[in-house]
C-alpha cells in the first residue's frame, strides 16, 4: 500500500531572473514500512522535496499525499495538527528542548496534542534505543549519539504514518552513524515504521531497502537502486 506520494510537485523561490525552481516536477511513491534514501548533494533539491512531503512547506505546483490524506487541501492550523499526529521528524541538529530532560522530549509533541502515548509501545521503543538509564537526563548533558537516538525515540512516540529524516547522522562520526542508522533500520522492521532519510552519504544510503537520486530539483530517471 502506497503510505506517500507525491505528483507533479514543483518549488520556486524568486521571480523573474532571479527565479530558481528548487523542485521540477517531482512524481514518486512510497511504500507502507519501506525504508526510502533520497540522495543528493548540496543544493540538489533534497532538503526542500523532504520539507515539502512533510508539510513542513508548500509546493508552488503539484499535490502530496500522507496516508491518504492530500496536504495542499488543508489550512494552516489543520496542517500543523496533522504534522503533529502523522509524521515523526528527525533532523541533524536533534532539535531537543536542552531544559528538559530525554523522557520529556520524547513526550513533548504528544503533550502539545494533548494525546496520552502507549505506554506499553513506548517502553519497547525506549528499550529497543537503549535509552533506559537516561530519561532523567537533560538532553544537553548526552552525546550527539544519544541525543539522536532520544530523536528517534520523539519521532516514533506518536505512531506517526511515516518517519522523515533529514541527514539524521550528519554530526554523528562514522561508527556512531552506523549505529544509529542500524537502529533505525530495526525500529522501522520492529514497529512498522515508513521511513524516508535524505543524505549525501552514499554508504549510509546503502541500509536502506531502496535508494532514489535528485538533481537539480529533478528525480534521476534510471538512478533507482536497492540498498
Amino acid at each position: 500500500m502506497i503510505i506517500l506520494q507525491s505528483k507533479g510537485l514543483k518549488k520556486r523561490y524568486g521571480k523573474g531572473e532571479t527565479q530558481v525552481w528548487a523542485l521540477d516536477s517531482v512524481d514518486m511513491a512510497v511504500e507502507e514500512g519501506e525504508f526510502l534514501a533520497i540522495v543528493g548533494t548540496s543544493g540538489s533539491g533534497k532538503s526542500t522535496l523532504l520539507h515539502m512531503l512533510g508539510g513542513l512547506d508548500k509546493p508552488t505546483k503539484g499535490q502530496v499525499w500522507v496516508d491518504g490524506k492530500e496536504l495542499s487541501g488543508m489550512t494552516d492550523e489543520e496542517l500543523t495538527i496533522f504534522r503533529r499526529r502523522n509524521i515523526g521528524f528527525i533532523f541533524q541538529n536533534y532539535n531537543l528542548i536542552p531544559m528538559l530532560n530525554v523522557m520529556e522530549n520524547i513526550q513533548l509533541p504528544a503533550g502539545l496534542d494533548g494525546r496520552k502515548l502507549d505506554q506499553a509501545y513506548l517502553r519497547q521503543v525506549i528499550s529497543t534505543l537503549g535509552l533506559e538509564s537516561k530519561l532523567e537526563n537533560l538532553s544537553s548533558n548526552l552525546s550527539g549519539g544519544q541525543q539522536q537516538r532520544v530523536a528517534i525515540a520523539r519521532a516514533l512516540a506518536i505512531k506517526p504514518a511515516i518517519v522523515l529524516a533529514d541527514e539524521p547522522t550528519g554530526n554523528l562520526d562514522s561508527k556512531t552513524s552506523q549505529d544509529v542508522l542500524g537502529l533505525l533500520k530495526v525500529m522501522g522492521q520492529n514497529f512498522g515504521q515508513t521511513l524516508v532519510m535524505i543524505t549525501h552519504n552514499e554508504e549510509i544510503a546503502q541500509m536502506a531497502d531502496r535508494i532514489i537520486r535528485i538533481e537539480d530539483g529533478k528525480l534521476v530517471k534510471g538512478a533507482v537502486s536497492r540498498g
